[in-house]
């Protein structure tokens, strides 16, 4: 689906017309129905499901929720071919921030205008209100907002004789000669582990220099990785996979921490089981990551990860000029109610739920950074606490475009990082990802 924001559009213009929705019975309250929540990844844990679950069905005798949960890897294509069909639509959807506008401007979800300020209105996060929003009209909302900052191990920093930088380029040198020192015997050791595919976490070296993925000229999207500011970024991206980083260069940002962690075995979803061994000094993923790091102990009869003070550590990307946190990449959802919902009414409740006080506390206990400005200090004010708000306070967005989804789903990123991180020419790569990234951008094949 290289082209799905002309897929999108094709298959979702009639979502705002056709279908009456049959929610509410003729006294104008909500029939008993079962709703479909559909959350995108892992990042919700089972304990606010299960608030979800029992307060809907609290809330709305008679009615069930049913969570269902989907892979980021192909949620763009499952909501292309499934939000158009009211028979098989989720009525309440999360998706992440990158895809919201592509959606939105095809009219996939509903208006919730309506809403905004019960929910929270000015409160809710700028950016993310931004992207769920066409022509002054809400369609979706942040349903929570993370940032990637760095995770690194203590022991082998501290054999490598590198302390924390305070400047990007101080980053990129200790990270450099950690590589070098290959300490304490570890073997293969990246100082930086960053897989070639990984986009998400190279875009905050562009950021950081001041560059942009893409810019709105004389009403078109622009495709920017040319431009001089991000080449910098760049350059400074393929001297790290060069000196810093021996990930493969067709690894991506998925399951990073486990490359921080002493040996594991960790089981699929497809039921295959894939070994990991310690061999990165350095990572960057998002904040909520550092469940999945630490020692591996044993409680309640199951092997978790216990964060161990001593061993690991955290710290913000530093900016260029040592001021404070590099841009990084904002991570985070949107969530919305499907346009072609046959209960929307109930679909409305969920949200009410999603974005009560007590959820968005929830949110904040479990790392997850709330919607709502007001509950952010359910964040805690421990180390990834600090780490998160720190490096969210500069962090971005990708473009709102109309075909952002389109690019990510076509895998042109990851074929463009991967092209730099083996050694290609980055103003000539640059300009050829820039010629093919603008017209789907714009909604259109290339």
């Amino acid at each position: 689906m290289a082209a799905v924001g002309v897929a999108a559009a094709l298959a979702l213009t009639a979502c705002g017309s056709g279908d009456s929705p049959s929610d509410t019975s003729s006294g104008g309250t909500a029939e008993a129905a079962t709703i479909k929540l559909w959350l995108a990844g892992g990042d919700t844990p089972d304990e606010l499901r299960e608030y979800l679950t029992t307060t809907f069905e609290t809330q709305n005798p008679g009615s069930k929720l049913v969570i269902e949960q989907q892979d980021w890897s192909d949620l763009v294509t499952k909501l292309t071919t499934s939000m158009p069909d009211a028979a098989n639509t989720p009525d309440v959807v999360e998706l992440g921030n990158t895809q919201s506008s592509t959606f939105t401007n095809v009219g996939a979800f509903l208006d919730i205008s309506d809403m905004y300020d019960e929910l929270g209105g000015a409160k809710l996060l700028d950016g993310f209100v931004e992207a769920g929003m066409v022509d002054g009209a809400h369609y979706t909302l942040p349903y929570y907002f993370g940032s990637r900052y760095v995770f690194y191990r203590k022991d082998l920093w501290a054999a490598a004789g590198a302390t924390v930088p305070t400047t990007l380029a101080e980053f990129n040198k200790t990270v450099a000669s950690i590589t070098a020192a290959q300490p304490n015997g570890v073997p293969n050791l990246s100082g930086f582990w960053i897989g070639g595919q990984d986009w998400r976490n190279a875009i905050s070296w562009i950021f950081a220099n001041g560059g942009e993925l893409a810019v709105q000229k004389d009403g078109e999207w622009v495709s920017t990785m040319s431009d001089p500011k991000s080449i910098e970024g760049l350059t400074q991206l393929q001297e790290l996979w060069t000196s810093a980083s021996k990930a493969p260069r067709d690894a991506t940002d998925a399951n990073t921490y486990n490359h921080l962690n002493d040996s594991d075995a960790v089981e699929g979803e497809d039921g295959t089981t894939t070994s990991y061994s310690l061999d990165a000094a350095t990572i960057m993923a998002p904040g909520w990551a550092h469940w999945s790091i630490g020692d591996l102990v044993s409680k309640d009869g199951k092997d978790v990860r216990e964060w161990n003070d001593e061993r690991f550590g955290v710290f913000a990307l530093p900016d260029v000029d040592g001021t404070g946190a590099a841009p990084v990449f904002a991570g985070g959802s949107n969530i919305g109610i499907s346009a072609k919902s046959q209960h929307p009414e109930l679909a409305k409740s969920l949200m009410r739920i999603i974005f009560s006080p007590e959820y968005q506390q929830l949110l904040g206990e479990n790392g997850l950074g709330p919607a709502n400005s007001d509950y952010v200090s359910s964040l805690g004010d421990d180390q990834f606490a600090k780490a998160l708000v720190e490096s969210a306070l500069n962090s971005k967005l990708t473009p709102a475009a109309p075909g952002w989804a389109a690019l990510e789903n076509s895998k042109k990123l990851e074929e463009f990082f991967g092209e730099i991180a083996s050694g290609a020419d980055v103003e000539a790569t640059a300009t050829a990802f820039d010629a093919a990234a603008t017209p789907i951008l714009n909604g259109k094949s290339s």
